[in-house]
């Protein structure tokens, strides 16, 4: 999760998982599982972010809703990704209200800045993180927080797509997004480093 690259690696990717896709709405076993592959190692982390461990199980219930309405999608290696993650919260949210665990509430959601120029602090301080690390200081923010940088970072989403995930305005998700990066570089104590990248990983496109 930590590697800034990451992002557009998955996003490279999304030709080859838009081909499986397609082959796999044809009947293709081996094609969906090529889509598996390169979809499940960031639904799992996005689930990690909002169940903890019982991230695999609820993985299981989306899997089997994806492969149930896969006739069902139309778009791209992109939109696939969106899809799953959508459909993937559904099922966290049923697991939580099921558990009795409610999202935490928060005063962000409405909250449009326009925000400053991007800061590589963000990038750094993702960097220096582990995996487990990382899931854990980002279960700790605001549950918009969350979401946003689990979307935008693990995912590999884009603002907008990440914004129809959520059901929410791109604006309000990139402005969680740089939020919770914010916080996240705060807690790591990396806020002294200077500004050097084009891009933040929480920066809408």
């Amino acid at each position: 999760m930590g590697q800034r690259g990451e992002p557009r690696r998955e996003q490279a990717r999304d030709g080859e998982l838009g081909a499986a896709v397609a082959r796999a709405q044809d009947g293709d076993e081996a094609a969906f599982a090529v889509a598996y592959r390169i979809v499940q190692p960031g639904l799992l982390g996005y689930l990690r972010g909002l169940v903890g461990e019982e991230a695999e199980d609820v993985a299981s219930d989306a899997w089997l809703e994806i492969a149930r309405d896969l006739g069902r999608f139309k778009g791209d290696g992109a939109g696939f990704r969106g899809w799953t993650a959508t459909i993937a919260r559904h099922r966290a949210l049923d697991h939580l209200r099921r558990q009795r665990v409610r999202p935490r509430s928060s005063a962000l959601e409405q909250d449009v800045l326009d925000l400053p120029g991007p800061h590589s602090t963000h990038d750094q301080a993702l960097e220096a993180m582990s995996t487990e690390q990382a899931l854990r200081l980002v279960r700790g923010l605001p549950q918009d927080q969350a979401e946003a940088v689990l979307l935008r970072v693990v995912v590999g989403l884009d603002g907008p797509a990440a914004a129809r995930v959520l059901g929410k305005r791109p604006g309000a998700v990139r402005t969680a997004a740089y939020r919770g990066l914010k916080r996240l570089a705060t807690r790591l104590g990396a806020e002294g480093v200077t500004d050097e990248a084009p891009r933040t990983l929480g920066e809408s496109k």
